[in-house]
């Protein structure tokens, strides 16, 4: 064995030397001071050292984004004004990909070539977004001679934003694009774990011709920084990405102010393999599916379901493939599976992978990565033979860990799959057509991929059921979430109405 080698801090001319807050249109540090360090997965030492917000940051932010809501140019502006700074946001993007996918890499542990996909992805959204504010229309109702009902959509305000440590860049594109294109102004606070992509906003923003205020960052914990923005009155928003017992905090904390919210929280996806699958597919895809981004995904379909008529074979080549995948520094092009964010959670993943050895059948990893003695690395793990109420069937682990059961019928399939408290994604894969759609529509899921992996449209609504979420955003989703629908009336012909009190 032998020790895996230090990463090297990247050297973009965008790399902060600290991680500051951004609040007003300036960099600033804590009110109080205060500092975190932020940790490289690969080394597990502190690289740099970020302000942790408390409530005077999160108060300070929410005045500039309220004061640049009330008094600022950004909600007045016309849509394809809105759009041409968006569409500068992704031509910035895109043209600093390299960069932003080397940091996002080094602070995450994501390897690079995902980092990259995700920095481009991230371009994507808003450039979607973008499209969208202008092609947009709203209801109109006619009825001829009498009245006109229409629809006006206002921004509501100042969002709040909280991202998770997992892909942070491309998700906080996710929330930022379709909150600013509204007319919203915003304020961000990212994980802790993965504040330094969120630091590059700013400048980007900047460049693009933001109006100042209309973006504000505040970083922290989220029993600190978090917790204040969930309970701020001037935020009438919240938009959360995590795990779901930290959105019931959410929900409990933001019920008296009586604010919208939404959230995509945990999943335990089921990937069920029917016999007459195509299974060379259905192999690579559930490899990927739960592989990849390190295991650290909401969608990942960290259930497998196999037939028992190609039960044994499936194990035996899913394993085998497992085995191969590569396991290596986050900055090297030809890694499959990089570090773990944190060694909190690797800590984490690991204890779920001691207590996979009494509940299934270890075929593959299980520990280390041969090679790798420091740092957060997982050798992907698989197991076979894995009970419906094992809690690696049952709990979300979020890394490289798979369960594998068997069934014997469609009903068995199904009533494993829905057997979870979760409900964010599923995969079908079967060559019956009819079976696909039958199952699409009973499986417990807010996303059903059919002989698919997991490719995303923006068009289409992205959210859980269960308690993987409340609400859905993408498309017009997020418009409707992220909007006031404001119904007008216009009568056109003679005024018909009750007299009351009539002489």
């Amino acid at each position: 064995m032998t020790t895996s080698p230090a990463t090297t801090r990247p050297t973009s001319p965008w790399m902060p030397e600290r991680i500051q807050h951004y609040i007003g249109g300036q960099f600033v540090d804590s009110v109080d001071g205060g500092t975190f360090e932020v940790l490289d997965p690969v080394t597990n030492e502190p690289y740099i050292l970020a302000a942790s917000g408390t409530k005077a940051d999160i108060d300070a932010a929410v005045e500039a984004a309220r004061r640049a809501f009330t008094s600022g140019p950004w909600p007045r502006m016309l849509p394809r004004e809105r759009a041409r700074v968006l569409h500068r946001i992704a031509d910035i993007v895109e043209s600093r990909d390299q960069d932003l996918a080397e940091m996002e890499s080094f602070d995450s542990g994501l390897p690079i070539t995902q980092a990259l996909g995700q920095a481009r992805r991230a371009a994507e959204n808003f450039r979607f977004f973008a499209d969208l504010i202008v092609a947009q229309t709203d209801d109109a109702f006619k009825v001829p001679g009498r009245q006109v009902n229409y629809v006006n959509r206002k921004p509501i305000g100042v969002a709040g934003l909280i991202t998770p440590w997992n892909t942070p860049f491309m998700l906080e594109s996710w929330k930022l694009a379709p909150a600013i294109a509204t007319g919203n102004t915003v304020v961000l606070k990212p994980a802790e774990f993965t504040p330094l992509s969120a630091s590059l906003w700013a400048g980007i923003f900047e460049e693009a011709g933001l109006p100042e205020g209309v973006f504000n960052l505040v970083n922290g914990f989220g029993e600190t920084a978090g917790d204040a923005l969930v309970k701020h009155p001037e935020v009438p928003l919240i938009s959360f990405t995590g795990e779901s017992r930290t959105g019931q905090i959410i929900f409990g904390n933001a019920a008296p102010y009586l604010k919208g919210l939404s959230m995509e929280l945990g999943g335990k996806s089921p990937a069920i393999v029917f016999a007459d699958a195509d299974l060379d597919e259905a192999i690579n895809a559930t490899i990927f599916g739960v592989f990849s981004l390190n295991g650290e995904r909401c969608t990942a379909g960290s259930r497998i379901l196999v037939e028992r008529a190609i039960y044994d074979e499936f194990v035996e080549r899913y394993a085998a493939q497992a085995a191969r995948v590569k396991v290596g520094l986050p900055s090297d092009p030809s890694t499959e599976v990089g570090a773990l964010v944190h060694p909190e959670h690797y800590a984490k993943v690991m204890s779920y992978i001691d207590i996979g050895k009494t509940e299934g059948r270890l075929v593959a990893g299980g520990g280390r990565p041969e090679g790798f003695d420091t740092g957060n690395f997982v050798a992907p793990t698989v197991f076979a033979d894995v009970a419906p109420d094992a809690r690696i069937f049952q709990e979300e682990i979020f890394g490289p860990v798979v369960a594998i059961t068997p069934f014997d019928s469609d009903e068995e399939a199904l009533e494993l799959a829905n057997n979870t408290r979760y409900g964010l994604a599923a995969y079908v894969w079967t060559s019956d057509l009819k079976r696909a759609h039958n199952f699409a529509q009973n499986i417990e899921a807010g996303m059903v991929w059919l002989n698919s992996n997991n490719v995303r449209d923006l068009r289409t609504p992205f959210g859980g059921v269960k308690a993987s979420g409340l609400g859905h955003e993408g498309g017009y989703r997020s418009i409707d979430f992220y909007t006031d629908q404001q119904a007008v009336h216009i009568t056109l012909g003679e005024v018909h109405n009750p007299v009351f009190g009539k002489a």
